[in-house]
């Protein structure tokens, strides 16, 4: 029935009330069992999102009265027969919905009638009044009220209870709305199509409207624009189509609006209870390609009661208009975990632990996290901005809700983080508007700030977390002294350390304190991370443990590195922890794909099974390993360094086991993998010795097996296939063999024996062997290839493919010092001439003649290149008419960038940009240069610093040159002088190399 408001009244006050109290609520109940939607009991002490409707209304929770429990609703202060409580209810059109309330009058009330109406206002239309169902109650009993509900149009709709006495006064309590269906699993979708928003409102003063200028699918989407902030933007109530611990997948397509070049976007919810407002991103603000539609898709699990939920468009800045089409909002059925899988908590004798949030503690992630780990981290919930938003303001909601859980199951406990640069709020840092400085005045407020902060948070878990990540990320082995200048050190310098690991053992000294970091396994900062810690053990500062956090990829670092590093910190006595480990399927910042290749899982797979080889190995150094999250579904990995599917767990967003947990729990459960390798066009000498050939490129590494590891190379030529491997045995046996087989025929080669076609040598703590094995080749050709490294005790192998490629360039630099002015002066005519030749891009266009020389902390370079048309239209530098040198100090050959490594580009007006890792900062002030346009083109000349290596004689170096030919506003060539992939800006792995010379 559909009735304006002002007959309500007269009408309820003419029914009886068999009429008013339909029996179609116990009708739905009957014909399905019903799901709960929404329940309001007010135990809490709060309204659960009831407001006054009408001026002058007040609504507030009444202790003393109840239907069950301890209170109620009461409403006062009405004045129409329309004033009431008002809510907007979850519900959602062509869905039968059966609501039950329970009515009371205040005391001294007389009786009255009292209804629940839906006002319901459809989309572009005006609204229309709705009963579901009415009783006379009075002020001496509770009055059950029930009807039921539908609709079918777009709409919005607020449910109200409402009297037939203006002034009356009354309770409501115990206000249930079921259904026999589960809207929670039903989804939503909007399309635009009908031509209205289709329930998406401004969160602002931003303007929504339908579209036929552009659509992703049919003929329409949704325009927004006069956004007035980065969050102003399309908002979609979901309350009630998602429930507490279920999981969602969330999808929708956007397009930049009228005259926008750029903009990132991204999709996030927002979700409150009892007026406060937390905010959660599913897709992080992406770069959207101009001129086209991106899809933003990412899943989300509800893990909080709520009384409010939307979902969200927002851009990282700015307030630019762009387009919306094709919402799609899936529930996602709950796969059951695998109970019968080995247990990962009882596989190694260190604890396994997980990182967590509160959705990782609900339905089945909390039966995968009891079954499989033995201890916590919280991803987030201890970290400052979670626990101390504002000073002497502590918020410990999350952080309690973990710890209780951890409590109740058995779990370990490790608390993350106390000191740390990021999340950090700005206040920490400052004294009013002003940032401190290392006066102090001010050295002394932020360590009174950071030792509050510390005896607040361990205090108040005292007992109950029995590992505390103290201090963060410090280690910067670019510097000096090899600290990272956060503020935290720019004002206290190490003090910061001292009082955070101080006041932590003060408050609970049963505690096992450790200090954290990031890359521990790379050479420098190991190193660097060492001293650190062995200058605060040395003042005798309560450091327990190191933690290796571990995020790493499926190639780099080798597992070999992981296990020097254990192995250099065990002499320090100190416990270690591997803190956050996680195995990227990327080698590089910038890759992406839409479905990861099962060969990827399987390499990943194996991947883990190495690194926990050497944990294994370690055990005696190691009291725990934690990974990153619990599964795919909840890895920060989905949107960094950028968004892209990167599952770097041992669970996929299934929660089913991988090839990731087979590599932990029983490695004989991979599946097959055929590896590749390039084996470039070389002759060398079969005599056992490692001569220059072999130092263009690292060995292969063949991870460790008890004692036995091995690394390994191949070079091909008219001759056949020399292949060079170095075996780390220290234990020398008449057993000790390399086996090299391609296809089917074996060849097998003895530590002490000799043949025409290989030599051994011995080196420290093993022996090399070298050979040259028939083999029909040709460049572009692959061979089937199989390394064996065998011992009395175990096997160590590869086994892959072999592709035969270009030989890798290599030239000589002299050592000079030239002035860097973009003029040849004759320091330059002792080194050799190089040429770019190798095109990535065209097969004609501008190239280069280059020479290299270097000194004790540079490299120079000098490109004279040829281009008689010169342009910088492009607003992207490598759609310019440029240079770009590429400089691996290491040449490590990595399919990623390490942090010393660099891409240097110069134009021919001499504007510089730099490439790197994340944004290059630790190599974007290497770079000095000159440029200088000549008769038919123009000269490059630069210096780049080397401050991670002592260039020395006989060194050397990853390098490349590529020159880009731009016509207009675009690059129609680019040549290169050894890297013919294309990829020299994401990868080290195809750069030539340069030898510094005398």
């Amino acid at each position: 029935m559909r009735l304006p408001r002002s007959w309500v009244a007269a009408l309820l006050l003419c029914l009886p009330l068999s009429v008013l109290s339909s029996p179609a609520a116990q009708a739905v109940q009957e014909a399905a069992e019903a799901v709960q939607i929404a329940k309001y009991d007010f135990e809490d002490g709060t309204t659960q999102g009831w407001t006054p409707r009408g001026s002058g209304v007040s609504v507030r929770v009444a202790p003393d009265v109840a239907h069950s429990g301890s209170g109620s609703l009461l409403t006062t202060g009405r004045t129409e027969t329309w004033h009431g409580a008002a809510i907007s209810p979850p519900l959602e059109k062509g869905v039968t919905y059966a609501i039950t309330a329970h009515a009371r009058l205040a005391s001294g009330q007389p009786s009255s009638t009292i209804a629940l109406t839906v006002e319901r206002t459809p989309a572009g239309g005006t609204a229309v009044y709705e009963r579901v169902g009415a009783g006379t109650v009075t002020d001496g009993a509770w009055v059950e009220i029930a009807g039921t509900y539908t609709y079918t149009a777009d709409s919005t709709l607020q449910l109200y209870a409402e009297s037939s006495d203006a002034t009356s006064q009354y309770h409501l309590d115990d206000i249930t709305i079921t259904s026999s269906s589960d809207p929670g699993q039903s989804g939503v979708t909007s399309d635009f199509e009908s031509g209205s928003a289709q329930g998406w409102s401004p969160r602002a003063s931003a303007s929504l409207a339908v579209s036929t200028a552009e659509a992703h699918g049919g003929t329409a989407a949704l325009l927004t624009t006069g956004r007035s902030a980065s969050w102003d933007g399309p908002s979609l109530g979901v309350l009630g189509k998602m429930t507490k611990g279920s999981k969602y997948t969330l999808s929708l397509w956007v397009r930049l609006g009228p005259d926008t070049a750029s903009g990132d976007l991204g999709l996030s919810v927002e979700r409150r209870l009892a007026g406060t407002a937390s905010y959660d991103r599913v897709v992080a603000p992406t770069a959207i390609t101009a001129g086209g539609w991106t899809q933003l898709k990412g899943s989300y699990t509800l893990a909080y009661d709520v009384d409010f939920l939307s979902v969200y468009v927002e851009s990282a800045s700015g307030t630019f208009p762009f387009y919306i089409d094709d919402f799609t909002l899936a529930y996602v059925p709950p796969k059951p975990i695998q109970a019968d899988i080995p247990s990962l908590k009882d596989v190694p004798s260190f604890d396994v632990g997980a990182a967590i949030a509160r959705a990782q503690t609900l339905g089945e992630h909390g039966k995968l996290l009891t079954k499989h780990f033995d201890s916590v981290t919280p991803g987030n919930a201890l970290k400052w901005d979670a626990t101390e938003p504002r000073e002497g303001e502590f918020t410990f909601a999350e952080s309690d809700h973990l710890v209780d859980y951890a409590t109740e199951h058995g779990l370990k406990f490790r608390g993350h983080t106390l000191a740390w640069h990021s999340q950090t709020p700005d206040w920490v840092f400052k004294d009013g508007d002003r940032s401190l400085t290392a006066t102090p005045e001010d050295k002394a407020l932020l360590l009174r700030r950071l030792e509050s902060h510390v005896r607040a948070v361990v205090g108040r878990y005292k007992g109950r977390i029995q590992t505390w990540d103290v201090v963060n990320e410090v280690v910067d082995e670019n510097q000096p002294d090899g600290m990272r200048r956060s503020p935290w050190f720019e004002v206290t310098g190490y003090d910061f350390i001292r009082t955070a690991f101080r006041v932590a053992h003060e408050v609970d000294p049963a505690a096992k304190l450790v200090l954290n970091d990031y890359n521990t396994e790379l050479p420098r900062k190991r190193q660097a991370f060492f001293e650190l810690v062995r200058k605060l053990k040395a003042e005798g500062v309560p450091v327990d443990a190191v933690g290796h956090q571990l995020h790493v990829n499926i190639e780099q670092p080798p597992a070999s590195e992981i296990e020097k590093t254990i192995e250099l910190f065990a002499g320090l006595g100190v416990d270690q922890q591997v803190t956050e480990l996680d195995v990227s399927v990327y080698t590089d910042f910038v890759s992406s794909y839409t479905t990861v290749p099962a060969e990827v899982l399987a390499q990943q797979g194996y991947r883990y099974k190495e690194i926990f080889d050497v944990f294994r190995r370690q055990a005696s150094h190691l009291s725990s390993v934690t990974v990153w999250g619990l599964a795919d579904d909840g890895t920060w990995l989905s949107s960094f360094p950028i968004t892209r599917l990167n599952p770097p767990l041992l669970f996929d967003d299934e929660l089913q086991a991988k090839p990731a947990y087979w590599g932990v729990a029983d490695p004989a459960r991979l599946p097959p993998l055929t590896r590749r390798l390039d084996a470039p066009q070389a002759t060398v000498t079969i005599d056992g010795e490692r001569e220059l050939q072999w130092n263009l490129l690292p060995d292969t590494p063949i991870a460790r097996v008890g004692d036995l590891a091995a690394g390994f190379q191949a070079r091909w030529s008219s001759a056949g296939l020399a292949v060079l491997a170095e075996v780390r045995d220290p234990s020398r046996g008449a057993a000790d063999t390399v086996t090299v087989r391609l296809g089917d025929t074996g060849h097998v080669m003895r530590r002490d024996g000799r043949a025409r076609w290989y030599r051994t040598r011995a080196v420290q703590g093993g022996y090399r062997v070298e050979a040259l094995l028939p083999a029909s080749a040709a460049l572009g050709g692959k061979l089937p290839f199989e390394l064996l490294a065998h011992d009395a005790r175990s096997d160590v192998s590869w086994k892959g493919e072999l592709t035969l490629t270009p030989a890798v360039r290599h030239a000589a630099a002299p050592k000079g010092t030239p002035v860097v002015d973009g003029v040849a002066e004759a320091a330059w005519a002792k080194a050799p001439e190089i040429r770019t030749a190798t095109w990535i891009q065209g097969t004609t266009g501008a190239t280069a003649k280059v020479r290299a020389l270097w000194d004790a902390g540079r490299l120079y370079v000098l490109a004279r290149v040829t281009d008689p048309q010169l342009s910088e239209e492009s607003q992207n530098p490598w759609e310019q008419d440029s240079v770009e040198i590429f400089v691996d100090p290491g040449n490590g050959k990595t399919k990623g960038y390490d942090d010393d490594d660099g891409q240097y580009r110069v134009s021919f007006s001499g504007r510089q940009s730099v490439g790197g890792t994340f944004d290059a900062f630790a190599i974007k002030d290497n770079l000095t240069s000159a440029a200088k346009v000549v008769p038919g083109g123009y000269v490059v000349e630069a210096s780049i610093k080397l401050p991670t290596i002592s260039p020395a004689r006989g060194d050397l170096l990853g390098f490349d040159i590529q020159v880009n030919d731009a016509t207009g506003a675009t690059r129609t060539a680019a040549v290169t002088w050894n890297d013919a992939s294309g990829r020299s800006y994401l990868s080290t792995a195809g750069w030539g190399v340069l030898e510094l010379v005398k």
